[in-house]
């Protein structure tokens, strides 16, 4: 039965036409990955995450991102459970409760993350399209009756996997953790497979239409738009808030394609070979925890040389990264702000 996994990485029965050197080789590759990454990304948004909840004023940019940082570190502090279940050639000793939990935390993650990043693409959008509008429509309670609104869906959509995923013992008495779409402990029939197959493929397509097709037309349309409106009143493309955003915007969609491409491919498992889609988990791994470890850090060198980055604190260069300059929110940047940025811009020069 397809497995159909959406956990980082997957954990497939590989098939036993697969060499068991490329196997282990592909894994260790991805567990090398892993690890790595789960400590950067732990120290980085938990800075980030201190420095925007604790240490900044509260606006409605900084509290989007706030949340955002929050789906990152969660993300990251599982990736422990699935290193240990790679070094173990998949076997999962956590149980059945936390293969129903984790997977569906991934899940909830992956789709806040998307919703939140669609979220600041429309803000942006309406900040230079409706300035007056947002003069006295954009609070910071919106913000928070939206960001409850975004874990709620998500957690709506993720919600199925507390079904899906079970435990099952396979050859040796190594215990997986997969999906079983069929909601059946007959895997071996036909109809039983049939049916999962079906499931899977709803499943599938709802996961790709709302977690990357709509979230990608919505985002790149705002983005044309803020960017023509720009260009018409001859506006700088330099500020840092805009890049901050298009790096947040791009690596997530850079991260999470191979990971629905890699998906898409398990549908077809039978005419795809072995080899290309254990290259494309080791490539997705990479690009996932690229994705939701280290987007956060690659904030503070967006427009600045790598050198200058350790010449100013980590607190002034979060608050030259997230002040909402674009249009309506200059005179703040300016007021409140602008002391210690300028302070950042001198010390950079």
């Amino acid at each position: 039965m397809d497995q159909g996994n959406m956990t980082l990485p997957p954990t497939t029965v590989t098939n036993s036409s697969q060499t068991p050197a490329a196997v282990s080789a592909s894994h260790l590759a991805a567990a090398a990955l892993l690890f790595p990454t789960f400590l950067v990304g732990v120290v980085g948004n938990g800075l980030y995450l201190w420095v925007l909840g604790l240490k900044m004023r509260r606006t409605v940019t900084t509290f989007s991102f706030l949340h955002l940082v929050s789906c990152s570190l969660l993300f990251t502090l599982l990736i422990p459970f699935f290193i240990v279940s790679l070094l173990m050639g998949f076997h999962w000793v956590f149980g059945m409760a936390m293969c129903k939990l984790l997977n569906a935390c991934i899940s909830m993650c992956m789709f806040s993350s998307v919703f939140l990043l669609t979220l600041i693409s429309l803000d942006r959008y309406i900040l230079t399209h409706h300035p007056i509008w947002c003069r006295h429509h954009r609070t910071v309670p919106r913000a928070q009756k939206l960001a409850v609104g975004v874990w709620l869906a998500s957690f709506a959509l993720s919600a199925p996997y507390l079904a899906f995923r079970e435990t099952q013992v396979v050859d040796g008495g190594r215990i997986i953790c997969i999906n079983n779409y069929a909601l059946s402990r007959d895997w071996n029939t036909a109809e039983t497979q049939d049916m999962g197959r079906r499931v899977h493929m709803a499943v599938y397509m709802v996961r790709l239409l709302l977690g990357f097709l709509l979230p990608f037309c919505t985002i790149a349309g705002c983005y044309g738009l803020v960017g023509l409106k720009m260009k018409e009143k001859k506006l700088a493309w330099a500020g840092k808030p805009f890049k901050v955003m298009l790096t947040a915007v791009v690596s997530f969609f850079i991260g999470w394609l191979p990971y629905h491409l890699y998906h898409g491919l398990k549908l077809y498992k039978k005419e795809v070979p072995e080899s290309v889609t254990g290259a494309l988990l080791v490539f997705y791994t990479f690009t996932s925890c690229f994705t939701a470890c280290f987007t956060p850090i690659l904030y503070l060198f967006v427009g600045e040389r790598f050198w200058q980055v350790f010449r100013t604190s980590l607190f002034t260069l979060v608050k030259a990264a997230f002040v909402d300059d674009l249009g309506s929110s200059a005179h703040e940047s300016n007021g409140r702000h602008g002391s210690e940025v300028e302070h950042t811009k001198q010390e950079m020069a």
